[in-house]
């Protein structure tokens, strides 16, 4: 059994909640891999499960070093809603892996109430050498902010896909240093 990372005390209808969108999510990891995406997927939910946005990693195919799942997922809900600040619809987002620093940021910026995550950064970067980036204290600084994190739900689905993904040859993309 795996420990579920949260910046507040767990809630047990949250988290069931977030077990299955998350599941759901990397349920259908495979099919955006066949397409050319990266191997993480990101949705948006409004406050009564209604889903605003969803969108795949798609640095590779768009050749975009800024296009994570959930900088796409972002960018696809606040067209919907025509805003740039997601605060007013108390919005949550599902992510198939713990969000880099890139995506970290651009969560805090847009309004986002609430992030639930699958797979943790130290094993994304295990399975897939990425770095996440420099992430100290997080959780906490989101807490601040008024962010609630929820973490680690149903990784091992997510380490396969990672896994998978890898073991199929696909390129994981980073920067030549």
């Amino acid at each position: 059994m795996y420990q579920v990372i949260s910046n507040e005390k767990i809630n047990s209808i949250k988290l069931e909640n977030a077990r299955k969108i998350i599941l759901d999510l990397q349920s259908q990891m495979q099919y955006y891999i066949s397409k050319g995406h990266g191997p993480f997927l990101a949705a948006i939910y409004d406050e009564h499960f209604n889903l605003i946005a969803k969108a795949p990693n798609s640095v590779l195919r768009e050749n975009c070093s800024n296009n994570h799942a959930e900088m796409n997922t972002i960018k696809l809900a606040e067209e919907k809603l025509g805003t740039n600040d997601l605060a007013p619809y108390n919005l949550s987002i599902y992510v198939t892996a713990e969000p880099c620093i890139m995506c970290l940021g651009a969560i805090m910026w847009s309004g986002i109430r609430s992030v639930y995550y699958g797979v943790p950064s130290s094993t994304v970067e295990k399975i897939t050498g990425f770095d996440e980036g420099f992430k100290p204290n997080w959780l906490e600084e989101f807490k601040k902010r008024g962010i609630t994190v929820y973490g680690n739900i149903e990784p091992i689905e997510g380490e396969k896909q990672l896994a998978l993904y890898v073991e199929n040859g696909n390129k994981v993309y980073k920067p030549s240093r």
